[in-house]
C-alpha cells in the first residue's frame, strides 16, 4: 500500500515522539523502582515513629504515677533509754536530691523524636524530587527561555528526561463585505505538539511538530493543510554569555516568528507585516550562538541555509522558505539579533539577515537568456514593548532590500507564480498595536485579562521596483484591526475581532473573526 506524504510525515512525527518516550521509559522505570524503595522506607520508618511514641507514653505514664508504700517491719522496743546528752544535738545533713525519672525521661524524649522525624523528612524530600524527574508538575509556570515562547520553553524548565507540550488555535471568519468574492470560513488552524527531551542540565534536545488545518488531504472545499516540522534543534548550554544552537532553526526575527502561541498574541491570525515581509513561521538549517552579554542585553547569531530566490513574489516571499526539505545550501545567510531590557517594562531589539539567496539556480527567459545571479537580500528589523500596570504597546518596522530584482522580475518561473507582477526591490512595512487590560477595574483581584486591543499595520512590498518596471498597487496595502482577547486562566484564551483591508488597488475581504486556543 503506498502511504501519501502528508500521512507519511504524520507517521513520522509520531514515530519521532514514540522514540523520545521510549528512549525514556528505561530511566522512568528505574526512578520508579527507587520511588517505591524510597517509599517503603518511609513506611517502616513511620512504623518506627509511631512505635517509638507508644513507648514514651508507656514511660510518662509509669513515672507520673505515685510510688506504692513500703512494707516497714515491726521494730523491737529498747531496752533501756538512751542517755541524755547535753547541748542540742547536731542536725543530720540532707541527704542529696535523686534526679526524677520522669525528668530523665523528658530530658531525652524530644532528641529520639526529633532524630526520626528528622530522618523521615529527608526521604520525604527525596521521594519529591524523584518524582519531579518522572512527571513535570501542572502548576509550573511557562514561560519562555533562550528566545522561545512558553511553551516550547517547557523542556528547559525540568530536571531531567522527557518533555511535552503544544498548542492549538481555531477560528470563524465571517466576510462583512460580499463583494470582495470570498466565503465564510471556520478553520481549526492548527494543532502543534513540543517534544523535547533534557539528556542533562547542559544538552537538550527541543522540537516542535504542527499540524495545519485538520487534514494534509484536499476536500470538496479547501485544498490538504500540512505536517511539519517548525523546528528541531539541539542545543549545548555551556554557560550563561555562549550557548551554541544547532539544527532546523526558527529565524530569530521580530515578535511572532519565534514566540506564536495563541495567547501571547492578539488578534485571530497573525500581524500582516510579520507574515507577509517577514515570512513567519520561517525556519532553516543551521548552527549558532545565543546567550546573555550582560543582564538584560541578550544576542543571538547563525550561520543558515539562505531562501530560494526562485520562490519571491511581488506579495510576500513566503515561498522562497526552504523549511528544512533538503534544502539547497550553496548560499549560506548570518542572522543576528540583540535584545536588551533596560527596565522590566520596557523591551528593545532588531535583526539584520544578510546573505545570497540565488542557490546557484539560473534566472531568466528565452529571450535574455539564463545565469546565475547572487540576488544578495538584506533585512532589518527594529521592536519595542512597553508592559506595564495592564497597558501593552508593541510596535515593529522592517525594510527589505533585493539585489538582482530586474533580473528575477523576468524569470519565467517567477512570472509564472507572480502572473507578470515585478519583484520588489525595496519591502517596506510597519505596524504598531496597544491594549489595556479593563478587568481590573471590575474585579480588583482577579487573576483573569480581559483587553481590548487595536492594531494599524502599512506595508509595501513593492515599494521601489527596477528600472523598467511599474509596481505592484495590490501590493501596497493597509490593514486596521481591533477586538476583544479573554482569558480565563493564561494558558487558553479566547478571541472576538474586525479586520478592515485595504489595498491600492482591488478589493480585499474585511473580516469578523471569532475563535481561540490554548497553550500548555
Amino acid at each position: 500500500m503506498r502511504i501519501r506524504p502528508g500521512r507519511r510525515l504524520v507517521l513520522m512525527g509520531f514515530g519521532a515522539a514514540l522514540l523520545l518516550a521510549s528512549a525514556a521509559r528505561a530511566d522512568d522505570a528505574a526512578l520508579q523502582r527507587k520511588v517505591d524503595q524510597l517509599e517503603q522506607q518511609q513506611h517502616e520508618m513511620l512504623e518506627q515513629l509511631k512505635a517509638l511514641k507508644h513507648e514514651l507514653d508507656v514511660e510518662r505514664q509509669q513515672h507520673a504515677a505515685p510510688p506504692a508504700a513500703p512494707v516497714v517491719a515491726p521494730v523491737p522496743a529498747p531496752v533501756a533509754p538512751l542517755p541524755v546528752q547535753a547541748g542540742p544535738a547536731p542536725a543530720a545533713p540532707a541527704p542529696a536530691a535523686a534526679p526524677s525519672p520522669a525528668t530523665a525521661v523528658a530530658g531525652s524524649e524530644p532528641a529520639r523524636v526529633e532524630e526520626v522525624e528528622r530522618r523521615q523528612g529527608i526521604l520525604t524530600e527525596e521521594i519529591r524530587k524523584i518524582r519531579d524527574f518522572l512527571i513535570l508538575p501542572e502548576t509550573q509556570e511557562l514561560k519562555g527561555q533562550y528566545g522561545l515562547g512558553p511553551g516550547a520553553s517547557k523542556v528547559y524548565g525540568i530536571p531531567r528526561g522527557l518533555s511535552i507540550g503544544g498548542y492549538g488555535e481555531a477560528n470563524f471568519a465571517i466576510v462583512t463585505n460580499k463583494d470582495s468574492g470570498q466565503p465564510n470560513t471556520f478553520d481549526l488552524e492548527r494543532f502543534v505538539l513540543y517534544a523535547g527531551y533534557k539528556f542533562n542540565d547542559w544538552l537538550v534536545f527541543n522540537s516542535e511538530i504542527e499540524f495545519e488545518h485538520a487534514t494534509t488531504e484536499d476536500t470538496v472545499s479547501a485544498g490538504g493543510g500540512a505536517a511539519e516540522v517548525e523546528f528541531a534543534t539541539l542545543d549545548f548550554l555551556l554557560n550563561q554569555h555562549a550557548n551554541v544552537r544547532a539544527g532546523l532553526m526558527l529565524i530569530p526575527i521580530g515578535f511572532i516568528n519565534t514566540v506564536h502561541e495563541p495567547p501571547f498574541y492578539f488578534g485571530n491570525v497573525r500581524p500582516p507585516v510579520e507574515t507577509e515581509l517577514i515570512p513567519t513561521t520561517w525556519r532553516a538549517n543551521g548552527v549558532g550562538l545565543f546567550g546573555e552579554i550582560i543582564p538584560g542585553l541578550d544576542y543571538k547569531a547563525y550561520g543558515i541555509t539562505s531562501l530560494n530566490a526562485k520562490g519571491y513574489e511581488s506579495l510576500n516571499l513566503r515561498n522562497a522558505r526552504q523549511q528544512g526539505n533538503d534544502e539547497l545550501a550553496n548560499d549560506w545567510s548570518f542572522v543576528g539579533r540583540v535584545d536588551y531590557a533596560p527596565f522590566p517594562i520596557w523591551s528593545m531589539g532588531s535583526t539584520m539577515y544578510l546573505g545570497d539567496q540565488g542557490q546557484s539556480e539560473e534566472y531568466g527567459n528565452e529571450d535574455i537568456g539564463f545565469r546565475k545571479v547572487g540576488v544578495f537580500t538584506q533585512m532589518y528589523e527594529a521592536h519595542t514593548e512597553v508592559l506595564t500596570h495592564g497597558f501593552e504597546f508593541r510596535t515593529l518596522g522592517v525594510t527589505t532590500l533585493v539585489d538582482d530584482a530586474g533580473v528575477l522580475s523576468q524569470d519565467e518561473f517567477i512570472e509564472q507564480q507572480t502572473g507578470g507582477e515585478p519583484i520588489g526591490k525595496v519591502l517596506l512595512g510597519a505596524y504598531a498595536e496597544v491594549a489595556y487590560n479593563v478587568l481590573p477595574w471590575i474585579l480588583p483581584d482577579t487573576p483573569q485579562y480581559l483587553a481590548p486591543w487595536f492594531r494599524y499595520s502599512w506595508l509595501d512590498t513593492t515599494n521601489k521596483v527596477a528600472a523598467g518596471f511599474t509596481r505592484d498597487k495590490m501590493a501596497r496595502r493597509q490593514y486596521i484591526e481591533f477586538g476583544l482577547q479573554y482569558e480565563p486562566i493564561p494558558q487558553v484564551v479566547l478571541k472576538a475581532d474586525y479586520h478592515i483591508q485595504e489595498a491600492e488597488q482591488g478589493i480585499l475581504p474585511d473580516e469578523l473573526r471569532l475563535g481561540g486556543g490554548f497553550v500548555f
